[in-house]
């Protein structure tokens, strides 16, 4: 194999191992060749053979891949994603890092997650975490993300959001309840809930569903990252690190 054909090899098998591959390539050559048609073949021929005998590094190709993917979309929509809609956040206001959670009321899971949220919270005086309601489990978890957008616009947002999480129930009487504790004017907030405002926040959260590719709820965004399930406090708190080590 020519000098200029085993180059380009070591650059194209540090693409697939990743950062990891990366660094060894820096080191096996400096400046990298231009393929010509006759070294296609070959590239292709023992890119293959490595792969077929290496299997093993598809799964980590596959997960660099994602997280590239996962950047643009993020990039491209990280005002969106990252901007509350009113008072629907808590955490720090001069924070310098952002927690994204998708969520909806009637979801077991993100009520699970909410002890990992309260905690994160709790520890790091610069996280702010910003709220997003995505009611896809039924008629109920449209109510309460009415409910709870139209407490945001009045502020006292966390009180509600957690009164109705303990509550455990999604019903109008158990939603009014957490309204009234969170000194909710409810004329106000009726009138809220059926605002062109609060009706496209809910149809912006769905497009960005589809647009991130989420796959249910909770899911997270935190700097270039996108977390889908309950994936708990270790996992949160590390996707947190990355992204305040990348500012």
């Amino acid at each position: 194999m020519n000098e200029g054909l085993k180059n380009n090899m070591t650059l194209i098998l540090a693409t697939l191992l990743g950062a990891g591959g990366a660094a060894l390539a820096v080191h096996a050559v400096e400046k990298p060749q231009p393929v010509n048609t006759a070294d296609k073949a070959a590239i292709e021929q023992v890119v293959r053979e490595y792969i077929l005998t290496h299997p093993e590094i598809l799964p980590e190709a596959m997960r660099n891949l994602e997280a590239r993917e996962n950047k643009k979309l993020v990039d491209d929509n990280r005002v969106q994603i990252e901007k509350p809609f009113a008072g629907a956040w808590e955490g720090a206001a001069d924070a310098d890092v952002t927690l994204v959670q998708f969520f909806d009321y009637a979801c077991t899971y993100c009520r699970a997650s909410r002890p990992d949220v309260e905690r994160l919270l709790a520890e790091d005086k610069k996280l702010k975490v910003v709220y997003r309601e995505l009611p896809i489990l039924g008629p109920q978890s449209l109510d309460a993300a009415l409910a709870s957008l139209a407490v945001a616009e009045q502020g006292n947002y966390g009180e509600f959001h957690r009164a109705l999480y303990r509550a455990g129930r999604l019903t109008p009487q158990i939603i009014g309840d957490a309204m009234e504790k969170a000194r909710t004017d409810i004329g106000r907030a009726k009138e809220a809930e059926k605002s062109a405002a609060v009706r496209q926040e809910i149809a912006a959260n769905l497009s960005l569903q589809q647009t991130l590719q989420l796959t249910g709820t909770p899911s997270w965004v935190v700097g270039d990252t996108v977390l889908n399930g309950a994936v708990g406090y270790d996992q949160l708190k590390a996707a947190i690190a990355v992204a305040r080590a990348r500012r």
